[in-house]
């Protein structure tokens, strides 16, 4: 059975978010997180000057099932190794070392997305999406590049999949959802109106709706059935197109999608043959005859 990690990351992203009580057990937890898996919600509250019952509101505010959860999660952070922070490019910086930077970040993001994503909620989105009529994945700007790879992915073992970047046009498929329908909302931010709107219309309609935002509550994932979180590891400075946010969200989309493959396996491989000899043969057809 694997390890339970991303408590660490989950209470440092949600630090500056939590209400003032919250925030001082997340603070004593992040200086001290060997004593704090040793103590009770009681013990916890007295050593953060809080309560036990604010210990309790703080692992409903990080969407774990408890303290028991949350203690679990950052034994788990504790037997790994020491995580190297997300560093940024420099001016004139060298080949060598934008490889080795960039390959580190991804690496961490990576790791972080898969600490994030809740097997609970990662088993929801499979069985709506195995039973989806259609599934319709909406994302504005960077996102929908993320929505198109997914399109494409479904797309491969059968499953009628669209992607969306105007609302408009979303609106219009959503209008005339049925009630096995999914509707996939991809925000980094979480904080995108668009997204977050497409899925209270999806949801007044009686779809499935699922969302996938970095960790934390959002105006995107409030709106969502099931919430799929990746890593909310800050961008640097130079973002370099929002790399960090957009691995992390492929990553997420490439999990998901192989869980899915996983449970129809004969099935999935017959799909990705015949898509495979479709392709060739386009591939032949558009060769110059000699």
């Amino acid at each position: 059975m694997a390890i339970a990690t991303g408590g660490l990351v989950m209470l440092s992203e949600m630090l500056s978010k939590l209400p003032p009580s919250e925030k001082k057990i997340a603070a004593y937890i992040l200086e001290n997180p060997r004593d704090a898996i040793s103590l009770t919600a009681s013990e916890l509250g007295k050593r953060s000057s809080t309560s036990g019952a604010a210990v309790i509101r703080l692992c409903k505010s990080l969407d774990l099932k408890g303290l028991q959860d949350l203690k679990f999660r950052i034994a788990g952070d504790l037997q790994k190794t020491v995580q190297q922070e997300v560093r940024d490019i420099e001016p004139n910086e060298s080949k060598y070392t934008i490889i080795e930077k960039m390959t580190t970040n991804s690496i961490q993001t990576i790791k972080e997305t898969a600490e994030l994503l809740s097997e609970e909620e990662l088993t929801k989105a499979i069985h709506a999406i195995e039973n989806a009529s259609s599934i319709h994945f909406f994302g504005v700007g960077a996102s929908y590049i993320i929505a198109q790879d997914a399109q494409q992915k479904f797309l491969r073992i059968s499953k009628h999949a669209t992607a969306f970047n105007d609302i408009h046009m979303a609106a219009t498929v959503v209008a005339n959802f049925g009630k096995d329908d999914v509707l996939v909302g991809i925000s980094f931010s979480g904080n995108t109106v668009e997204v977050a709107t497409i899925l209270e219309l999806a949801n007044k309609v009686g779809a499935n709706t699922i969302s996938l935002t970095k960790y934390g509550s959002s105006i995107v994932s409030e709106q969502a059935d099931i919430r799929l979180y990746t890593s909310a590891t800050r961008e640097p400075t130079f973002r370099s197109g929002a790399t960090s946010s957009r691995i992390a969200q492929l990553h997420a989309i490439d999990i998901l999608f192989m869980c899915v493959a996983a449970q129809q396996y004969e099935e999935t491989v017959k799909h990705i043959d015949e898509t495979r000899e479709a392709i060739d043969f386009i591939g032949k057809s558009e060769r110059p005859k000699k």
